[in-house]
């Protein structure tokens, strides 16, 4: 597996690669510190299995950035790791194709869990997202439970056997667990 990490503080860039080096022990990384250092290594290396990009770049826009991966190489995962919380944010960058949004301030364990269902072929979607996605703009009665909760969720793009990992990984189930569990 070939990672690149893309942020403009080689200290980050350094503590993800040791996260991700835990999960992935084959996986070989690349940096990069702006949007065209990243664009040159890719070019470079087009059989890249993921991108982790901050949004937060000084030569550009993170977001206009995945929405340029997307467009042309369009195979190549993107995972967003951005200090922004901004659910505008957040629900942009995963409505240009991101499949998962980690706030830096997620702590390791979660930030774990979050590259573990996104390398089983998941969606990582933040808390922060989910609690906005539950609420509407009529207050939920009793009888509305899960099924408000789940229409929410699909409106972001994630389908049903997403949004139910999803709900098992929220309680903490293990990933052995939610591989075995079915509605």
């Amino acid at each position: 597996m070939k990672i690149l990490l893309v942020d403009d503080h080689t200290l980050i860039r350094e503590a993800l690669r040791n996260v991700l080096a835990q999960m992935k022990s084959e996986a070989s990384f690349l940096e990069a510190s702006d949007c065209r250092q990243t664009m040159k290594l890719i070019e470079q290396h087009p059989d890249l299995d993921l991108i982790v990009l901050d949004l937060n770049l000084p030569d550009r826009d993170g977001l206009s950035v995945l929405a340029e991966l997307r467009e042309r190489y369009a195979t190549t995962a993107v995972v967003v790791l951005s200090a922004s919380q901004d659910s505008n944010r957040i629900k942009q960058a995963l409505g240009l194709g991101a499949i998962g949004f980690v706030p830096k301030s997620t702590d390791r364990d979660v930030m774990l869990s979050a590259f573990q269902l996104m390398f089983s072929g998941g969606t990582y979607i933040p808390k922060e997202i989910l609690d906005g996605a539950a609420s509407s703009s009529r207050q939920p009665s009793c009888d509305d439970g899960p099924q408000l909760h789940r229409e929410s969720l699909a409106e972001l793009g994630l389908t049903g056997r997403q949004i139910e990992v999803l709900g098992l990984m929220m309680q903490g189930r293990s990933n052995k667990t939610i591989a075995h569990a079915r509605d």
